[in-house]
């Protein structure tokens, strides 16, 4: 399947039974409701889906379980975040092995890496695999950037195509767009800039929040790429409240609260994690309370 790189694409949760095994169940009917939202990727073993908790076996079960239920719809894409090349590129083999479509690519784990050793860890996944690559450019979180010089060497690898911009710097977006035009597609990382981004020309946009409310997030987007902007804003001032458990370091048990709410999901976490509890979890439990009372209605956008 050729990855076009495009619309919204979910970094989806991995749920868990109380018992603190994988809930397959669960999972599915999340998958289904992302699907008939109309979203054009699932994206596999990122932070959202606990993915440094999650044993290779796990691993392996969920992307067996997602390609079953995704039959085809949809490109299932893996993320790697390794502390090492040569695990990194074992990673991309496995994924590939078990019938994942692409990789998201983040920098090497703990180390911090310098431009060349960045640049070079890339270059060695990218040979060993034919999957298409997406690089995860996130040095907010992860401390390293990927700067456009560095992604000028890069570009001599046909299977990285894409990039998931999360500099939190919107004008990032022109700037790439700038420099290598069509060659390099831009997908927003950061919820809280979801439709900014899609103004200033991203091609997509890999979501958290879309793990409980697929089809606002969606819509946003076929909204704003239809031209209709006063109605993706509407549908994206009611969402931004929401859109701000995204940027948080208890992001996962924010958006699996969520999609609680929603009814897509379950509150369970892996150890070290722990559910929201007090003062906190009231806050945020306001917050889906509200939106969930104030949800509007949606034209149909699926038609766009």
């Amino acid at each position: 399947m050729n990855i076009q790189w495009k619309g919204v694409m979910p970094a989806v949760t991995t749920n868990f039974t109380a018992e603190d095994t994988l809930d397959l169940k669960m999972f599915g009917k999340n998958l289904e409701a992302q699907l008939n939202a109309g979203v054009e990727g699932i994206i596999l073993g990122g932070t959202l889906g606990e993915a440094s908790t999650l044993l290779e076996e796990e691993k392996k079960e969920l992307v067996l379980e997602t390609i079953r239920v995704v039959d085809g719809k949809v490109p299932v894409i893996m993320n790697i975040a390794e502390q090492t090349t040569r695990g990194a590129i074992e990673a991309a083999n496995k994924a590939e092995l078990n019938g994942a479509k692409g990789l998201m690519m983040l920098p090497p784990m703990r180390y911090k890496a310098t431009d060349y050793e960045t640049v070079k860890y890339f270059s060695d996944v990218a040979k060993s695999t034919s999957l298409p690559i997406m690089i995860y450019n996130n040095p907010v979180d992860y401390k390293i950037e990927v700067t456009l010089d560095m992604f000028e060497e890069l570009m001599v690898f046909d299977n990285i195509q894409a990039v998931k911009e999360s500099t939190r710097d919107i004008s990032n977006v022109t700037r790439i767009i700038n420099r290598f035009g069509s060659r390099l597609k831009v997908l927003t990382g950061v919820d809280t800039l979801g439709l900014e981004s899609l103004l200033m020309g991203a091609d997509g946009w890999v979501g958290g929040l879309v793990d409980a409310f697929p089809e606002e997030t969606v819509a946003i987007y076929k909204l704003a790429k239809a031209g209709r902007i006063q109605e993706a804003l509407t549908i994206y001032r009611w969402f931004l409240p929401l859109l701000e458990l995204d940027i948080n370091p208890q992001l996962v048990q924010n958006i699996k609260l969520a999609e609680v709410g929603a009814g897509l999901g379950s509150e369970y976490v892996r150890a070290p994690r722990v559910p929201l509890m007090g003062a906190e979890r009231e806050r945020v439990l306001a917050i889906i309370t509200s939106a969930l009372a104030t949800r509007p209605a949606l034209p149909d956008y699926k038609s766009l």
